[in-house]
């Protein structure tokens, strides 16, 4: 358990130095929008702070695939999405594409890890080639060169040539590919579940605990001892 998470059990605001650092999550146009959300309000649930990029096919596609309708300026997205997950107004932070002075665009920004959830194959390729044309490719290169962590979840089927060798040459920088696949041996009933199979690993690789699915061999332990 982080220390982070010890001064939370015991409801002690934690000293401004221990302070739990921001998880930066991007959104961009793939599909699985449910994906990305998901995820998000179990981060903010958790009570870390988020900052999130959100480009503006991931609108159309939020739109598209859920009953959540935002609205255009990031800072409406904000109070929308404040309201919706009921979080602390200061945990969550979202940012336009245009927006260089926003902290994720620098390194001396203290972020702890940064996901890109639900990730398109174009947004794979401008990472693994370093460009940074927009906020979201410039956070990913900046957690890159930091030696931060980096999750991509890729939302893409079949796969080329060409996606392949994107998703080697960003794993050998350093960041993990998680490809949203989910798992069916905890027979999973409802949709809902299967996106919280995806969610539950990127919780893992952020070090955040969670309840969303039981682990394996879990559920054969206790069957042996009942």
């Amino acid at each position: 358990m982080s220390t982070d998470d010890q001064y939370a059990q015991q409801g002690i605001p934690a000293p401004q130095w221990l302070a739990p650092r921001p998880i930066v999550l991007g959104m961009t146009g793939a599909s699985g929008a449910d994906y990305g959300l998901r995820l998000l309000q179990c981060v903010l649930a958790a009570g870390r702070p988020v900052q999130l990029l959100i480009s503006k096919a991931a609108q159309i596609v939020i739109r598209m695939e859920t009953d959540l309708h935002l609205p255009a300026r990031p800072r409406d997205i904000q109070r929308v999405l404040i309201k919706h997950y009921h979080c602390d107004p200061a945990q969550l932070r979202v940012f336009g594409p245009d927006e260089w002075t926003a902290p994720p665009a620098s390194g001396s920004a203290s972020a702890k890890a940064m996901v890109v959830c639900p990730c398109t194959t174009g947004a794979l390729a401008a990472i693994a080639n370093g460009n940074s044309d927009n906020l979201l490719e410039r956070a990913a290169d900046v957690t890159l060169k930091e030696g931060r962590k980096l999750i991509l979840v890729l939302r893409e089927t079949p796969l080329s040539t060409i996606h392949l060798e994107n998703m080697l040459r960003l794993a050998r920088a350093g960041a993990v590919i998680l490809p949203a696949n989910p798992g069916f041996y905890y027979r999973p009933a409802t949709v809902a579940e299967l996106i919280d199979f995806i969610v539950a690993r990127v919780l893992d690789q952020l070090e955040i605990p969670h309840t969303l699915l039981p682990r394996w061999g879990e559920e054969a332990a206790q069957d042996e001892f009942t």
